[in-house]
This record gives structure tokens, sequence and C-alpha cells, in this order.
């Protein structure tokens, strides 16, 4: 029996191990075999080793470049890169090829949740579905999204025909899990989590997801100690799984040397090159503090356009901010390089959606806090709304949150150092509010929750419009345009009050206290 046939027999055995292991034999050999580079290159990906796979998978391309499913496999070995647009161009090349190719429109699904395009995702998953009835993955995919947009019947009744395919799937009884913790049955999520965890052959991806419920599950419960200890142990393993992003520079790193510059620079910015005429504002401040709910009330009003947490800024971040002494440059900024980047910046929002002729465009990324030296001296009259929030309720749910995987997601594994990411932020926020000539409007969390009327009335008036009822009806508007951040499932249950949950872990952020004191104060929180 040749080789070929000695792979194709393991297979049919479910020996998947000694298929793998003859294909790495073949290639070792000097086989040209597509079939065994995408085989080798697969084993390879799922031991976490996704930058050995890509070369290999590139390889059978090199030999097959019309192959679907070497197409999907190097879709999977970008993904696990967290390069997810060229994940999605490998995956939709695949389709075009094959349409009916049901992994494909699996791992789309994959790749688009965990860029938290939850609409786009669930159709992915949906298709999978459809074309390959047997697969658990895609009703629990379908199962997590419903979960987290607070759809908890939804939610039970995918994870339901996931768990009728396979009774281990992981997401599925994630999904179920974060239901009843949404609808106050944290023993029974407690419990399913605690039985999930014992599972050895968990992978590290769903550990992690399982851990940080069972945090969410104890918080509620009244254990702030197991909670804390839950959530940390969920975010322990981000380096392993993404070791090229934990090796990249800290964000705290790149917010220090930008503040470096910001105070070495003049004590105004400049912003040359064409005045801007149109209405524009950036919505920032710090992940978790209420830019979610204030963007999806703007859009709520008539001829109000959006974004959220989009990179519209990257060409000037590329220029600027990349380069070790970048930075530094931007004093020297000159007109043509800034009409330059207006174009630039003006052509992402377009190619995301947003019309020209809007009334008033909100760009919403409370990371932009960091593009404020480049919104200075690109965008001088647009308003910058600062949300402000407790900055010990920001800590608490920054270190919360399990985010998908990005360089923001690596200051929030330890409380210590998401409130040295937030301390150089605010920093670099004072430090580039005093030098720049836009109109400011600082927007309080909790002043929001308390009187919403007022507060969006002042909003309104800041940004030139008429304030509208339609405004108190943001939760059908979150509905609608399918909000994909973090903040999803509150903002579509209406208004809702988080203030003050950080008394409850009042010990653990202690240690952190000094960090933050200053901020508690100068903000009015003491």
């Amino acid at each position: 029996m040749d080789r070929a046939a000695q792979i194709d027999a393991a297979l049919a055995a479910g020996d998947i191990a000694g298929a793998v292991a003859l294909s790495r034999a073949a290639l070792f050999a000097g086989d040209r075999d597509p079939f065994a580079c995408n085989l080798v290159a697969w084993a390879d990906i799922e031991a976490g080793k996704a930058v050995a796979g890509e070369t290999l998978v590139r390889r059978g391309l090199a030999l097959a470049p019309d192959d679907p499913g070497l197409l999907t496999t190097l879709g999977l070995a970008l993904r696990r890169q967290s390069r997810l647009r060229e994940a999605l161009a490998a995956y939709d090349a695949a389709i075009v090829l094959a349409p009916d190719y049901a992994v494909a429109w699996l791992e789309r699904g994959f790749a688009l949740h965990q860029g938290n395009s939850l609409q786009l995702a669930a159709q992915s998953y949906g298709r999978a579905a459809t074309l390959d009835p047997g697969q658990a993955a895609a009703f629990a995919g379908l199962a997590a999204i419903a979960s987290t947009q607070g759809e908890g019947a939804e939610a039970r009744r995918f994870a339901s025909q996931a768990l009728a395919r396979d009774p281990r799937d992981a997401v599925a009884h994630c999904a179920i899990a974060r239901a009843d913790i949404a609808d106050g049955a944290t023993s029974a999520a407690a419990a399913r989590l605690q039985t999930l965890l014992g599972d050895p052959a968990l992978n590290l991806d769903n550990r992690s997801a399982a851990l940080s419920l069972l945090g969410d599950a104890l918080a509620k419960t009244g254990d702030p100690q197991g909670a804390h200890d839950a959530w940390a142990a969920a975010k322990a393993s981000l380096p392993d799984r993404f070791p090229q992003m934990a090796a990249a520079e800290p964000l705290v790193a790149m917010v220090a040397r930008i503040d470096v510059a910001v105070l070495a620079g003049p004590a105004q910015f400049t912003a040359p090159g064409t005045a801007e005429t149109r209405n524009h504002a950036f919505l920032l401040g710090y992940p978790r503090s209420g830019t979610t709910l204030v963007e999806t009330i703007l859009a709520s009003a008539d001829g109000v356009a959006t974004l959220e947490e989009l990179p519209t800024l990257l060409a000037a971040e590329t220029r600027f901010y990349l380069p070790a002494d970048g930075a530094a440059a931007l004093a020297a900024l000159d007109a043509e390089t800034a009409d330059d980047l207006r174009a630039a910046y003006w052509q992402r929002v377009a190619d995301f959606g947003v019309v020209a002729d809007a009334r008033l465009f909100v760009d919403m990324d409370p990371l932009k806090t960091m593009d404020l030296p480049l919104i200075g001296r690109l965008f001088p009259a647009a308003t910058v709304i600062v949300m402000r929030r407790d900055p010990r309720d920001v800590m608490l749910s920054c270190f919360r949150q399990n985010f998908a995987a990005s360089p923001i997601a690596f200051e929030f594994t330890t409380l210590a150092r998401a409130a040295r990411h937030y301390d150089a932020l605010m920093r670099l926020q004072r430090h580039s509010l005093k030098r720049m000539a836009n109109p400011v409007f600082e927007l309080r969390y909790e002043e929001l929750v308390a009187d919403f009327d007022g507060v969006t009335q002042r909003l309104c008036a800041a940004l030139g419009l008429e304030w509208q009822e339609a405004l108190r009806d943001f939760s059908a508007t979150a509905r609608q345009r399918n909000v994909s951040t973090a903040s999803v499932g509150q903002v579509r249950r209406g208004l809702y009050n988080g203030s003050g949950q950080w008394q409850r872990f009042a010990a653990q952020l202690q240690p952190v206290l000094p960090l933050l004191q200053s901020w508690i104060d100068d903000f009015g929180y003491a």
C-alpha cells in the first residue's frame, strides 16, 4: 500500500493523528502533495503553531491555488493570528470556488464572531448549519451570539440543537451558562461551568470563556475573591494563545511614547491644510465607560450616522504611532500630509458604510483617546465627547470582561496592568485636551443614567442637534443596528445603572488605588 493509500485508510478509520504523522513523513521525504500540506498545516495550527501552519498551507496553495480546503485552512491560520481581514478574504475565495462548502462558511462565521461582527457571523453560521445540519459548532455559534445579545430563549434553543449533535460542545454549554447568569440562575450556571472545566480535552479558548463566565457567576453569588481569581485565570492563557500579539509593543508603552512627544511639543496643536466643513464628533474616553450607550442614543436621532470602534484613523496611526520616533514628527505636520490623512480618514469612513451627507457623524471608539494628538491636528473643529465614569467601576468592568484577543485585551489581564494603562491614557488625555482647539463636552455616565433627559438635552445642544423623544428608545436602535461591542446585552435591555459595582470588590481593588486615586479625585468620584 502506497503512502497516499495509507493516509486515506487512517482517515477512514478515524486515526487523525496517524494520518497527520504519515503526511508529515511524506512531506519530509520530498512529496509535493497539497492534501498532505493541508493536513499537516491544520494539525500545526491546532497545536498552536499558526505561523508554521501558514507557511505550510501556502506551500500547498502554490501547488493547488484553487483548492477550497487549502484556502480554508489558510483562513484558519490567519484567524489564529488575529489577521481577520486576511482570513475573511481566504474564506471568501474558498466560498467562490465551492459555494456549498460548509466548513468554509463555519470558519467565516468564527472569524466574523472573533471580530465582533455578530450579525454577519450569525448569517455565516446559519448558512453552515443549512449546508451541514449535523454541524454542532454552527448551532453553538448562533447560541453564543444570542446569549451575548441577551436573547436567552434563543440562546437555549440553538444550544440545545448543538448539544443534540455534540453533548460536549463547550460553546453551547457556555451560551446556556451565560443565559442562566442573566436570568439569576447562577448556581446552575456555576455547576455547568465547573463540569465543563473538568473536561481535560477542553481547549484554551473555551477554557478561558468558561472561567470568565464562572467569575461572573461567582460575582453574583457573593464571592468576590473567587470571581477575581476566575477572571484572572481566564486571561492567563492569552500569551500562549496569541504569542505574536504578546510579543508586540504593549499599548501602555505606545501611550507613554505619544505622551512624551505631546509634552515636548508646542503648547497648542496646529492644524495645517484645508479646514474641515463637515459636522463631526469623536466619542471617546475609556473602554466600559459608557461610550456604546451614548453612541446608540445619538444613533437614534434623525440624520445622525455613527460608527463603533473601527480603525478610521489607521493611516495617521500607521504614519505617526508605529515608528518609534513617529509621534515627535507630528509637530512638523505639513499641509499636504494633513490633507492626505484627512482624505484617507473620510475614505475609510465611507468604506465602512457612512454616507457623506449625514447631518452629524459620530466616530465612537473609547481608545481613540490615544488619537487625541492626531484629532487635534487633523480635525480641530470636531466636537470631542469625553466619557467619564468612576475609575474603580471602569477598572473592574475591563478586568472582568472576556474581550476578544487584541492589544488592549492584554492590558486587562490583571487589575494592576489595567490600572497602569488607565493612568497612562488619562495623562495623555489631560495633556492633549489642554493643547486642542476642539470644543469638548464631558459626559458623566452616572449623571446620564440618573437624569437621562437633562444630560442628553445638553449633549444635543453641544452637537447642534434638536433633542428628540426618539433618543429614549435607544434600546430598539441597538436591536435594529446589531450593536456588537461588549455592552450589547446591557444596551439592548435599556437604561441600566451600573455605578458602584466596585464596592463589592474594594479589597481586590485596594492594591491599584494608588494609581487610580488622583483620577478618582480629579473626576469628582472621591
